[in-house]
Formats: structure tokens, sequence, C-alpha cells
């Protein structure tokens, strides 16, 4: 088993940046490509990031990229989601997830572990 625990969740402005992290525990974390999901209320999960195990290759949905950076330090067994420019659609719970393979992928179903999630909320 790898449990994942998100945090750095919170109540911000519009134009505000976060950045949250996902500490892993359990197994090697480094063998793992990580990605990030976000749930609206009244919304399906859907796809924020990815990247993958050696942090080489990233992946990101339209709505964020440029504003949104995913990271990671195998040596903290922790991924990072850097929000800047926040806007009042990004207000979610946000989800950390792993799953094994060589590809990044974008459906919640190929994730094998998932964290609790943390929320995050932006004021206009």
């Amino acid at each position: 088993q790898l449990q994942l625990v998100e945090s750095g969740g919170g109540l911000v402005q519009a134009g505000a940046s976060l950045r949250l992290s996902c500490a892993a525990s359990g197994r090697t974390f480094s063998s793992y490509n990580m990605g990030w999901f976000r749930q609206a209320p009244g919304k399906e999960r859907e796809f924020v990031c990815a990247i993958n195990w050696s942090g080489g290759s990233t992946y990101y949905v339209d709505c964020v990229r440029g504003r949104f950076t995913i990271s990671r330090d195998n040596a903290k067994n922790t991924v990072y989601l850097q929000m800047n420019s926040l806007k009042p659609e990004d207000t979610a719970v946000y989800y950390c997830a792993a799953r094994s393979g060589s590809t990044l992928r974008r459906l919640a179903g190929e994730y094998d572990y998932w964290g609790q999630g943390t929320q995050v909320t932006v004021s206009s």
C-alpha cells in the first residue's frame, strides 16, 4: 500500500498563489507516476496534471497550463502543486494520486492510490 496525504489548501483571493503538497509513505514513492485531480461541488473529479517517476515529464490540462506547476522530490517522498494566478473556477477539493506504469495518464480509474484531498477555495 502507498499512503498519500495532501496539505496546503486554504481560502485565498483570486490572483493569489498556493502550494499543495502530497506526502507519500509505505512503498517506493519514486517508482510511481503521480497526478493531481480536483473535484468541485456537483461535478465529476477531473484531471489537473501529472508527473512521471523521475520528474522529467509532465502533463497539464489546458485550463491550468502556464499557471500550475507540478514537481516532485523523491528524497522527501513528496509531490507538489504550485498554483499561481488562482481563479474562482479553481475552487475544488484537490487530490493527489499514484499509479504504476511507464506513461502519464489523465483518467482517474488508471490510478491505484489516492489521498483524502485538501480544499482549495478561491474567492472573487
